[in-house]
This record gives structure tokens, sequence and C-alpha cells, in this order.
């Protein structure tokens, strides 16, 4: 296994925009670019948390009311959606993980805001939702 070292802890939010000034108040974090993504059906922003720039929060907005996260949002409300683990060899890690019968929303790594991402099912880990990134080459 690749995994690891934590990239970002995600939040769900009703809209990003009304959510960053008290990120910025309260902790002095300053956004970095809000992505749009569509086939997710959702708005991300990532806010960096310290030079290490593995340490970072993420906003996440839904952007209609039929997404996974409009679903999160409208039952849990606003709050903590995933905690995301880099991975340096995604689809060897997905094996991996299958092959321990862990239960996998993606099988295959597909495009996120900022590399190849995969989702663990919360019921695989104590009820929490596990996105693992492979970030893109430098």
């Amino acid at each position: 296994m690749t995994i690891g070292p934590i990239d970002h802890v995600a939040v769900v939010v009703r809209s990003i925009e009304e959510s960053l000034p008290r990120y910025a108040e309260l902790f002095g974090l300053r956004p970095g670019r809000i992505y749009e993504l569509p086939a997710q059906r959702s708005r991300v922003c990532f806010l960096p948390t310290g030079p290490d720039p593995a340490a970072r929060l993420e906003l996440v907005q839904p952007i209609d009311g039929e997404s996974g996260v409009a679903r999160f949002l409208s039952v849990r409300g606003e709050g903590l959606h995933h905690v995301c683990l880099r991975s340096t060899d995604l689809p060897a890690d997905l094996a991996a993980l299958a092959a321990r019968d862990v239960e996998l929303i993606d099988t295959a790594p597909r495009p996120g805001a900022e590399g190849q991402v995969a989702f663990v099912h919360p019921r695989s880990l104590n009820g929490v939702l596990w996105e693992l990134l492979t970030p893109p080459q430098t």
C-alpha cells in the first residue's frame, strides 16, 4: 500500500462564498481557486493551513439537489464530509483494498479537482468517508 499522508479534510457547506469570510476571520486562512466539478455536481475550494501544501481544508458545495453532496447536506447538514489521504499508486491501492473486501465507491481512479481520486465507502471504515488522491505530477 502507498497510502498517506493526509492531504485534506473536507467540510460540506451550503455556500463557499458565504463560508470563506468566517475561515479567514477565525483562522487567517486564504482561499485558493474555486473549482467547478460538473461531473460531481459540486464546487470545491481548498484553504491551505500552513506551509505544507498537503495540509489543507476543502470546502465542498453541491451545485444542485441531486448530487451525493446535496443528499449528504440535506440529511446531515453542514460539517465534516471526508478525509483525504494521498496515494502514490492509486490503481494498486484500490486493488489491494478490494482484495481485503473493502467496499469501494470508485473501483478505478477518476478526475478530481487536483488529480485522480477514488472514494472508500464509510461502511468500511467506521462511518467515515475516505478519499484517496494522486496529485498531478509537477
